[in-house]
């Protein structure tokens, strides 16, 4: 009589708990992460006896340029964090004072939790865009120069960053000059440095979903982690 009672006690407890995790965790999996755009090469690779694609995502490879205190840096030394990053030069007189204000909202969006984003901005017309050229017009628009990068550098390097690592020409459409990049679009990378997103940094709206979709690699950064956890 007492066993039965206890395995009645564990049916009304345990079970409402378990299907409540499953339910959970099955609702994270559904929901629309941030996609992946580009591929460096696609390997077969067997599981279980079965064939399965994996898929080795492009991220972007390692650099150096000089940031707006003369040091020389590069994406792989934000390892753990999420980019936004955009492309400009300090004499535009159209769209780049909008996009470095905008960023700037988006920098003071994630100020309680300036541990998770970091800013980078490149620099165009680096023949003009000097060290303390760049670092003025950050104090311009005020930004907090511990959590964003505006860097400048050999104007080959940051071209080939632009088109062959941000594939800011497919980015655009094609619509786009290679000889002069100026695009409107923030570019999106999670931890690893893939592309996860572009998004035109001069509608509001776009804005949001930037935002929104940062949030929810966060989440894919903390799910990794529960994971790592319950494997030790």
């Amino acid at each position: 009589m007492k066993s039965t009672k206890i395995i009645t006690l564990i049916m009304v407890t345990v079970l409402p708990l378990a299907s409540y995790l499953f339910v959970s965790s099955l609702s994270r999996d559904a929901i629309k992460m941030p996609r992946r755009y580009f591929y460096d090469t696609v390997l077969v690779k067997q599981e279980k006896g079965k064939e399965v694609n994996d898929t080795q995502w492009h991220k972007i490879r390692p650099f150096k340029l000089q940031n707006q205190f003369g040091r020389e840096v590069g994406l792989q030394d934000l390892e753990g964090r999420i980019v936004i990053a955009d492309f400009f030069f300090t004499s535009c007189p159209s769209i780049c004072p909008t996009l470095t204000r905008n960023m700037k909202k988006l920098q003071t969006a994630f100020k309680k939790t300036d541990s998770l984003v970091r800013f980078v901005s490149f620099t165009i017309d680096p023949e003009r865009d000097s060290v303390a050229r760049i670092k003025a017009y950050g104090d311009k628009f005020g930004i907090d120069h511990d959590t964003w990068w505006m860097l400048t550098g050999d104007r080959k390097e940051i071209y080939d960053i632009a088109l062959s690592e941000f594939k800011a020409s497919i980015a655009a459409n094609g619509n786009i000059d290679t000889g002069f990049i100026h695009t409107e679009n923030f570019f999106l990378l999670d931890k690893d440095k893939v592309v996860r997103g572009w998004y035109n940094g001069l509608d509001s709206s776009n804005l949001d979903k930037l935002i929104k979709d940062v949030v929810l690699l966060n989440m894919e950064r903390d799910k990794k982690k529960k994971r790592n956890l319950f494997r030790k």
